[in-house]
């Protein structure tokens, strides 16, 4: 087999964005002779990634196999890759995987991979990878065939992605990584990093993990990296001991530790997609069985697995849901004005002091670095809420997040008042105070009495109307809706509210601002709980209903477990509190009427001071009490789950069929970009709008599809 003999394959993918393999001959120090370097470069702007397609494949396996000639013949003593500044490779091209529809092709795209890291791991001479930067998927299953690993104290975002975006790495990485840093700490990066938001490895972590060798600073780097691989080459005691000693941890694995490992990679699929993701599961089956595999029969299982994977609607909805949502339409906004007109924010005002206004606080002051005051009815709230943010300024400092005199100065940027007159020289001034319609009205009275007429008033109402609070001021265009998701400094949706009398100059402000608090911004019509409260409401609605009517507490909470959501229903009510979602549904209930269905049974608990349907038995076990059971007027007829849930998808598509048929937001890809990033909604299910489009409820219910065929499932399937 040869590199080039996957042409064809090559030529079905004409829009690669192509990674070449440079290569030079080095003379390594201390005489240890010629080394060949290879560095992967795009030739492109130094913030574009580089990437792995076919074409790239099959440059790298042509060099490779030409140095596999030259060091046969002697004249090489090692080979080493490594990438342009800050990337060393950040994994397949997903462009070109997502174009793939035929089953041969996504096979030959799977043997074209390992065929050519094993070239890297086979040569015959000492292999090294000089980890500089981005090591993902891919990117780190190549540094995992080398035979020994340097990375930068810089680099970050070294992982194996793939099952979060509807993959398994299937270039070796499920056979290599538990051979080198043990199963368990395997598991931690194929399954519960993944799974957790795509979390990454920076180099320290990576190098205490095993995964490297050697922790080098980023100046020099890659003369370093040279030194020690001439160390390496030489058979320097020292350096080779050091090499033994960090990966004898890991010898002799025996199958206990691997089977408790798999089982643990188990539970974390099953709380992170409740089994809905095929992925997941399908990486834990080969990474189980693989203990008993060398590593050409683990290859060939990889290559079927990941033909397999690359034809299911699942990765094609991560891939709509990953590319197009996260990376592109989430940083290109739909209806956001010229940035141009943006006005400049040098300090900031919060209105209130609770929890959610100090969260607010600290953000403004750790990601703007300007003054923010916070203000409230009196001097105890004041002090309380500003303590609440030096507090969590301290708790960063001890973790290191932030050095001494970043710290200090951050709480000097924070301080509070009873009196609204601080905030005359703001440029921007947020309300978080009590969700009642009269309350933030007086608030913005007030507040408008004090400022100048250029700041820009905003509110992080979660569901009443904008429109409203602006009706009696001096100067509507001034307000906007600025609604933050709790905790604020995770949740990285911003839904942006624009009222009928919104002024673009404040709009982009708004958006600048967003930008500056790096959270992603969604242009939402002012509209009862806008996006994202509004589908939880219609789907909280329609479960505390069948509830209501007779159905079981397990079934109603757990039919919904084939959309894979982050959590049931009836537990995530209670992690909101009863009393808001309740005040949340009676909003919805006043604005759209009786398809949001307010919960009487719900209210009861609330009064009793229950706080959740479910509580937690003596033998650890879940279960809903006969005395909160007691308190409620339940109907005789109960739903299955294949009811619920389809009654649920029904609902669901219905209600964004009207949101979209009201202009809330411009395209039913803002919607998918709001469930994922301010409900945590699954990629794979591509937010919700493409999970509506395959179960056919987008038709049963509208009569249409959310989106043409082939944005997230086969156009085939869809066809059919």
């Amino acid at each position: 087999m040869k590199a080039q003999d996957f042409q064809t394959l090559a030529e079905a993918f004409d829009d690669e964005i192509v990674t070449y393999s440079h290569v030079k001959d080095v003379q390594l120090p201390g005489g240890a002779g010629t080394m060949a370097l290879i560095t992967l470069d795009n030739d492109l702007d130094a913030k574009r990634p580089t990437t792995l397609g076919p074409t790239t494949l099959m440059e790298l396996g042509t060099v490779l196999e030409q140095l596999h000639q030259r060091a046969a013949a002697g004249e090489l003593a090692g080979v080493a890759i490594t990438g342009k500044p800050d990337f060393f490779v950040a994994g397949a091209d997903l462009s070109a995987v997502k174009s793939i529809t035929q089953q041969e092709h996504g096979v030959a795209m799977a043997q074209l991979g390992h065929y050519v890291f094993e070239l890297l791991g086979t040569i015959p001479v000492p292999s090294f990878a000089f980890i500089n930067g981005v090591a993902l998927g891919g990117g780190l299953e190549v540094a995992l065939h080398a035979h020994y690993r340097t990375v930068s104290t810089t680099a970050g975002a070294l992982a194996l992605p793939e099952t979060f975006l509807g993959l398994v790495p299937g270039w070796g990485g499920i056979h290599l990584l538990p051979r080198l840093v043990g199963p368990d700490n395997a598991i931690t990066v194929l399954i519960e990093n993944a799974l957790n938001q795509n979390r990454t490895l920076s180099g320290p972590a990576a190098f205490e993990m095993g995964i490297a060798d050697l922790l080098l600073e980023p100046n020099q780097f890659l003369d370093q990296s040279l030194a020690w691989a001439a160390s390496i080459i030489s058979g320097d005691p020292a350096a080779t001991a050091d090499v033994e000693q960090r990966r004898g941890r890991y010898a002799g694995i025996d199958e206990e530790s691997w089977n408790k490992a798999a089982a643990r990679g188990r539970a974390i699929v099953e709380s992170k997609t409740s089994n809905s993701a095929p992925a997941p599961a399908r990486a834990l089956d080969l990474f189980e069985a693989g203990l008993h595999w060398d590593q050409a029969e683990s290859a060939r299982h990889e290559d079927l697995a990941l033909a397999d994977l690359i034809a299911t609607d699942e990765f094609r909805a991560t891939v709509y849901g990953f590319l197009d949502l996260l990376q592109k339409r989430a940083k290109r906004p739909a209806g956001a004005p010229d940035k141009a007109l943006a006005r400049d924010v040098t300090k900031v005002g919060v209105v209130g002091a609770g929890l959610m206004a100090s969260q607010l606080a600290l953000l403004f002051a750790r990601q703007l670095k300007v003054p923010v005051v916070l203000t409230d009815i009196d001097q105890g709230r004041v002090e309380q809420g500003v303590a609440y943010v030096h507090g969590a300024i301290d708790k960063m400092l001890a973790k290191g997040r932030l050095s001494g005199e970043s710290a200090e100065h951050l709480k000097t940027l924070v301080t509070g008042s009873v009196d609204k007159s601080v905030f005359h020289d703001a440029d921007f001034v947020i309300e978080a105070v009590f969700e009642e319609l009269s309350v933030k009205k007086q608030v913005f009275a007030e507040v408008e009495a004090v400022v100048s007429q250029q700041c820009v008033l905003a509110t992080n109402t979660s569901s009443l109307s904008v429109t409203a609070m602006a009706a009696e001021l001096r100067h509507p265009e001034r307000l906007v809706g600025f609604h933050f998701f709790n905790p604020v400094a995770a949740m990285p949706l911003l839904e942006i509210v624009r009222t009928p009398d919104t002024g673009d100059a404040v709009l982009a402000t708004a958006f600048a601002l967003a930008k500056g608090l790096k959270k992603n911004a969604v242009l939402v019509k002012d509209a009862a709980a806008f996006v994202v409260n509004r589908v939880l409401g219609r789907m909280f609605g329609e479960i505390t209903q069948v509830f209501d009517e007779g159905t079981d507490a397990e079934t109603a909470d757990n039919a919904l477990r084939p959309m894979g959501l982050p959590m049931s229903p009836f537990k995530l009510l209670a992690l909101v509190g009863l009393p808001v979602g309740q005040h949340v549904q009676e909003s919805l209930h006043e604005a759209f009427g009786d398809r949001f269905h307010v919960s009487a049974n719900q209210q009861r608990m609330i009064d009793a001071g229950i706080k959740g349907l479910w509580q937690e038995s003596d033998d650890g076990t879940l279960a809903v009490p006969s005395a909160t059971l007691a308190l409620m007027d339940r109907g005789s007829n109960p739903s299955t789950s294949a009811e619920v849930l389809q009654r649920t998808q029904d609902a669901l598509a219905d209600e964004i069929g009207r949101m979209l048929d009201e202009s809330v937001v411009a395209a039913a890809d803002d919607i998918d970009l709001c469930m994922i990033m301010g409900a945590g909604w699954p990629l794979h299910m591509g937010g919700i709008t493409p999970y509506l489009d395959r179960t056919g409820a987008a038709e049963r219910v509208n009569g249409k599809r959310f989106h043409r065929p082939g944005i997230a499932s086969r156009p085939e399937a869809e066809a059919g």
